[in-house]
C-alpha cells in the first residue's frame, strides 16, 4: 500500500496495545504521505499507539521538508494530545527545533512558560536540533531555556534539562561549566547527574 493510500482507520489498525516500537515506527514512516485530514483524525483518536503514531508521521515529515512551519504548527495545534513524554522527544527536535535555528527563539520562551509540563518539555527538548545541526549562537538560545527551566521540580521537564546540558556541554563547554556554577546547587540532583554524565569524574 503506498502512502497516498493511508487513512487513519488504516494507520489504526495496524496498531495494538502494547505493541513494539519499532512496528509503530514502521507504520508510522510507510503512511508519511497520508492525507493532512487523515492525520487530524489519527491526533483525534484515543489510544497512545495512534496518536504516538501521528507524532512519529510528523517527524518522517519533517525529514522531507525540513523547517516547515506548516508541520511546526500542527505539532503545537495538537499539543493537548500528548500525554507522553515519547511524543515530545519523538517530534519535537526535528519538527520544531530544525524551524527555529537561527533564531528568533521566542517560542521555546513562550512554550518554557507554560504551566503544561509537556509544553515545557518541548521547550527544552525541540533545542537538541541545535546541539548537532545549529551554530554556537542556536546552542547558547538553549542553554538559556535551561536556565528557565533548571530548577523545574517535574521530572518530565528537568531530565531532559539535563540531557540538553550534557549534548551542549560538547559544544561549548566553558558555558556548561558556568552553568554548573551558577545553577548547580538548585537543579534537581537527577538533572544533574544527567548533565554531567558525559564529564570526566561527573557527579553521580
Amino acid at each position: 500500500m503506498s502512502g497516498t493510500e493511508w487513512t487513519a482507520e488504516r494507520v489504526v489498525a495496524e496498531l495494538t496495545p502494547g505493541m513494539r516500537m519499532k512496528i509503530l515506527f514502521d507504520t508510522a514512516k510507510a503512511a508519511t504521505n497520508i492525507a493532512p485530514n487523515e492525520l487530524e483524525a489519527l491526533f483525534a483518536e484515543p489510544s497512545y499507539e495512534a496518536r504516538m503514531a501521528a507524532f512519529c508521521i510528523l517527524d518522517f515529515q519533517a525529514r522531507k521538508r525540513l523547517g516547515d512551519v506548516e508541520l511546526r504548527d500542527t505539532y503545537l495545534r495538537h499539543h493537548d494530545r500528548i500525554d507522553a513524554w515519547d511524543m515530545v522527544d519523538r517530534a519535537a527536535p526535528r519538527v520544531v527545533g530544525a524551524t527555529l535555528s537561527g533564531g528568533p527563539y521566542d517560542l521555546l520562551h513562550e512554550l518554557a512558560a507554560s504551566e503544561d509540563p509537556y509544553r515545557r518539555r518541548t521547550a527544552m527538548t525541540a533545542p537538541l536540533w541545535f546541539v548537532k545541526y545549529g551554530d554556537d549562537l542556536d546552542v547558547e538560545a538553549g542553554i538559556k531555556i535551561a536556565e528557565l527551566l533548571h530548577a523545574d521540580p517535574d521530572p518530565i521537564v528537568h531530565k531532559p534539562v539535563g540531557i540538553y546540558l550534557a549534548y551542549a556541554g560538547d559544544r561549548l563547554p566553558q558555558q556548561l561549566t558556568e552553568f554548573l556554577d551558577q545553577h548547580g546547587e538548585s537543579m534537581p540532583r537527577a538533572a544533574y547527574r544527567i548533565a554531567t554524565r558525559k564529564r570526566k569524574g561527573g557527579v553521580e
